[in-house]
């Protein structure tokens, strides 16, 4: 029997780390004020999704693996800092030239193999099997609980973040707002991918 302290102790340690901003955050923000809502949901569907799997492997022992060779964590926060910086070029225009621009929202299994360059998502990861995963419970059910609890705390709090950007776009109709926008977003994922880097 999982104890109910533990288990406020998961949720509110997800809640802090899937509402604080970060890659994942700032992509939605970004596709919400691009695409909308409703178009970003595959790309919110896919964040829990991949957390799931990534959660569950850690738990299951892929932690031991980053623990013998850290420079595997390393490669993955440069891949993550390099995809962040091309996020930033492309969002500079895509917001007020909407029309001209043939690009489109992550898809669902996109969003999902993100999180595995995602130095934030390996971080939760490894916190939650190092500190909250209930080893004196059948290792099934240990793993089910630390990840099903990670999609249902994930998935509303980055729904905030998407809506957040999606709310944007209807009220902001002004070109130029629109275009200092872009960039302000820009600016932001450029600075995530250099915290990534120098974290």
């Amino acid at each position: 029997m999982i104890d109910i302290n533990l288990f406020f102790a998961l949720v509110s340690f997800y809640f802090v780390m899937f509402i604080t901003p970060g890659p994942n955050n700032a992509m939605l923000t970004a596709s919400g004020i691009k695409f909308g809502f409703k178009k970003t949901l595959p790309h919110l569907i896919g964040i829990p999704s991949g957390h799931i799997v990534q959660i569950g492997l850690v738990c299951l022992g892929l932690g031991k693996i980053f623990q013998i060779y850290p420079i595997i964590q390393d490669v993955l926060k440069y891949f993550c800092a390099f995809y962040m910086l091309y996020l930033s070029y492309k969002i500079i225009g895509s917001f007020s030239n909407q029309n001209k621009n043939d690009s489109r929202p992550l898809k669902l299994y996109e969003a999902s193999l993100f999180q595995f360059i995602n130095p934030k998502a390996w971080a939760i990861a490894s916190t939650v099997a190092i500190g909250f995963f209930p080893k004196e419970e059948n290792l099934l059910f240990a793993v089910l609980f630390a990840t099903l609890t990670g999609a249902l705390v994930c998935f509303p709090c980055i729904c905030v973040w998407a809506l957040f950007g999606s709310s944007i776009k209807l009220i902001i109709k002004n070109k130029t707002m629109k275009k200092i926008i872009e960039y302000f977003m820009a600016l932001l994922l450029f600075l995530t991918s250099i915290y990534i880097v120098i974290k």
